[in-house]
């Protein structure tokens, strides 16, 4: 199986806030369209600092990351990014990268999505067997 990616869209999710209490207005909204790698071996969404400077999350705290390479780097991590695939969406923490470099699409962001990775067709696609809206698994006490 080769590299899958998604073009995805970043939101600022304390903007959306702001705006559905009529604070700023829809065109001030920040958010754009990246495409990231689907990381399945990445637990967090991660963003780099040239996204962050645009989008402002705010930061939340500094964690140790390691790279795919074994290198351990301090990275910030930011909260309200509001992620959107197709008819999905989540919000969730993400770090920030250095640089330019790629956008991660890990498990965390996938899972909460209910998104599937197709191998044959080497895509990201949202869930088959609920294709009108997110399904998660609830463990519950009968």
């Amino acid at each position: 199986m080769g590299l899958v990616y998604a073009e995805v869209e970043l939101i600022n999710a304390e903007d959306l806030a702001l705006a559905r209490k009529f604070y700023i207005g829809e065109d001030e909204i920040k958010r754009m369209y990246v495409t990231g790698l689907v990381d399945t071996g990445s637990y967090m969404l991660c963003i780099n600092e040239s996204i962050q400077a645009q989008m402002q999350f705010p930061v939340m705290e500094k964690r140790i990351g390691q790279m795919a390479n074994g290198d351990r780097i301090e990275c910030e991590v930011v909260s309200q990014v509001e992620l959107r695939f197709k008819n999905r969406r989540t919000i969730c923490n993400a770090m920030i990268l250095p640089g330019d470099s790629e956008v991660l699409i890990g498990a965390i962001p996938l899972e909460d999505m209910d998104v599937l990775v197709n191998p044959l067709r080497q895509e990201l696609i949202v869930n088959p067997d609920h294709p009108y809206f997110a399904q998660m698994k609830l463990k519950g006490v009968k």
